[in-house]
């Protein structure tokens, strides 16, 4: 039986992101073709909400973690961290990171940044906080089919990367010290 579960879930895993790379692909296209140059102000002005957004969750999700650690399986309080993380990660986090990517890739093309160095760097930072977002959302599985084995000081450690990655790529995009 629980074979089975692990066997729809992962379907259901690997259907909710080929829609999400279909739709970050049709943001990019739409962004890449349609796009006037009044536009990038907007766009600008999206990505930073959609980073602020993504950022928020990245910082929220962890400390969640800590307090779910600390619970006892099965518990109500338990149940209700399933929901509260699943929620955040689903409404919040995964839409956020898309628009990130979609809106900054846009503006790095159309300001003509690629060849920046702060860019590679600041891209580099953001690839990171992609794989930390991998995990996390690894981490959102674990805890719903009650396998977490981290301890919440695990979680609190985990709590500081985003803010560290997200003070490097301030920094890149704020000084572009090279």
């Amino acid at each position: 039986m629980a074979g089975s579960q692990n066997r729809d879930s992962g379907k259901k895993a690997v259907t909710r992101a080929a829609i999400a790379i279909v739709i970050f692909l049709a943001v990019v296209l739409l962004l890449f073709f349609f796009a006037t140059d009044d536009f990038y102000p907007w766009a600008k002005a999206v990505h930073v909400i959609a980073v602020i957004s993504w950022m928020a969750g990245m910082l929220y999700l962890p400390r969640l973690f800590v307090y779910h650690a600390q619970a006892e399986r099965g518990s109500v309080q338990s149940e209700t961290f399933k929901v509260m993380e699943r929620r955040l990660l689903r409404g919040i986090i995964n839409p956020a990171m898309v628009l990130t990517w979609a809106f900054g890739l846009w503006l790095a093309w159309k300001g003509g940044w690629f060849s920046a160095g702060w860019l590679h760097a600041k891209i580099a930072a953001v690839v990171l906080m992609s794989a930390v977002h991998g995990y996390l959302a690894g981490a959102v599985r674990k805890f719903a089919e009650d396998r977490n084995e981290k301890p919440a000081r695990h979680w609190r450690f985990v709590n500081e990367i985003p803010t560290l990655l997200m003070i490097v790529i301030v920094i890149l995009v704020v000084v572009k010290p090279f």
